[in-house]
């Protein structure tokens, strides 16, 4: 089970200095009309030290973005490009966020004070910079969820309502306006090596190696730094493509300037959970070709790692870096088994993958709602009072029956409960509802509290190999 972390120290960081003035444009927050406290992740604050600020101090750095003394002075709009549905982009970067702040956890990790929402940047081109408050109020589901589930993922930290009246095409507009602050390990991307070998920088490839090999993996660089970086972006890659699947979980834009290299999923724009094991569910309206369908999400990470590798060549030779590549396949596989035999709350075996197969025909053939599915199957038995006696079910019954319980894996009170907690777009537009007609945050909190409590229930996240 997951254990309550001890209160940590704030250690305020500025490694990021090591890559400047190469890599970030200092920039300003926008000045806000209002800047009024919607939420405040204390759990994540706790992490670094920052759940002892009052509500005014909480304001003062993350609404009007006063500097946390010790760590960056001004923040910096990152720059990077990155291929979006696969078209090579030169013309992105921090559009309407920047990095605010460095600091350490309590598990020593360099971590990251991102944001979103806080005024143009050099990058912005057309957009104005904004956030609308749904937007906000969609990535504090998503985070909170995905952490719930074992997927490694950034967290909202902040959501601060400006007073401003957005235009939107994609919700009902005026709509409200909003910042948020998310706390992340890290935000170089693997479109921030694209950027610097469009420009044929090998002097910035070599130093964004060394910085994510030494501050982000905590390794001394090697004979051949830059397979070394490619291998753990592979590893923890084929970790969360898989941790997507096992979660039920569509994150919309698996384009490369959105996929960090410390394997941490973030920036949720049009991200859903499918119900059903639907491989071609898609969460993104625009993404008429299904190119990051919930079936088709390995192979889009794949890819997108792939593209750091072409990058990398600038530095190394290629077999190397092919010989990483191609381990995700097998890698893919191992996490899924893993992650698969967690969420079932069952000791993962040689023959795991057997079991998993058939549990997937099953739910595909009887359409059984995947947060059902492993509510109900939760220690590897059947839930009293449940029927899966249908024929589909039958090889998945004899699969798991040689499949011994976690201790412990039923001990906790949610697992009693007649219904799974999930997070279904029905579920978010009726919170947001709320929200928006009646200025209503208590189903909201009530909804985080549930999430939270079904995260005890699982217990920490499974650990990689």
């Amino acid at each position: 089970m997951s254990q309550t972390p001890q209160p940590a120290k704030f250690r305020p960081a500025r490694q990021i200095d090591t890559l400047m003035p190469d890599i970030a444009d200092p920039v300003g927050a926008a000045d806000f009309p209002q800047t009024i406290l919607r939420y405040r992740n204390d759990r994540a604050a706790a992490s670094v030290g920052l759940d002892g600020l009052t509500d005014e101090q909480w304001i003062a750095h993350f609404g009007r973005f006063e500097p946390l003394q010790g760590s960056l002075p001004r923040p910096l709009a990152l720059r990077y490009h990155g291929h979006q549905f696969r078209h090579y982009n030169p013309d992105i970067g921090d559009g309407r966020g920047f990095l605010f702040a460095q600091l350490r956890d309590d598990a020593d990790r360099l971590m990251d004070l991102g944001t979103k929402g806080t005024g143009r940047t050099p990058h912005s081109r057309s957009g104005d910079g904004r956030l609308t408050l749904k937007g906000g109020v969609r990535e504090i589901f998503a985070t909170e969820m995905l952490e719930a589930l074992g997927v490694p993922t950034s967290r909202t930290f902040s959501i601060i309502e400006t007073g401003e009246a957005l235009e939107r095409n994609d919700e009902p507009s005026p709509t409200r306006g909003a910042a948020m602050v998310r706390l992340s390990h890290s935000h170089i991307r693997i479109g921030t090596f694209q950027r610097a070998a469009f420009h044929e920088d090998q002097q910035l490839l070599t130093r964004l190696t060394d910085y994510a090999l030494t501050h982000l993996y905590g390794e001394t660089p090697g004979d051949n730094p830059p397979a070394q970086l490619l291998g753990r972006v592979v590893e923890r890659t084929a970790d969360l493509a898989a941790s997507y699947m096992i979660a039920g979980f569509v994150h919309g834009v698996l384009n490369s300037d959105n996929i960090n290299v410390t394997g941490e999923s973030f920036d949720y724009g049009p991200w859903r959970f499918t119900p059903l094991w639907d491989a071609g569910f898609t969460a993104a309206y625009f993404d008429h070709q299904g190119l990051y369908a919930f079936g088709r999400q390995a192979e889009a990470i794949h890819w997108d790692v792939a593209q750091l590798a072409v990058s990398l060549r600038a530095l190394v030779e290629a077999e190397p870096l092919i010989a990483q590549l191609e381990r995700f396949p097998a890698l893919y596989g191992q996490a899924m088994a893993r992650r698969f035999c967690w969420r079932l709350g069952v000791v993962p075996r040689e023959d795991s993958d057997a079991m998993i197969q058939s549990a997937v025909r099953a739910m595909v053939t009887t359409a059984t709602p995947i947060d059902r599915f492993f509510h109900d199957w939760r220690s590897g038995t059947a839930r009293v009072g449940t029927d899966y006696s249908d024929a589909a079910w039958g090889e998945f019954r004899a699969a798991i029956s040689g499949f011994e319980a976690v201790p412990g894996a039923k001990d906790h009170a949610y697992w009693a409960d007649a219904q799974p907690c999930s997070m279904h777009i029905e579920e978010v537009e009726a919170i947001w509802s709320a929200i928006a007609e009646n200025d209503d945050w208590g189903p909201l909190h009530a909804k985080v509290t549930a999430i939270r409590r079904m995260g005890e229930a699982h217990g920490a996240g499974p650990t990689m190999d």
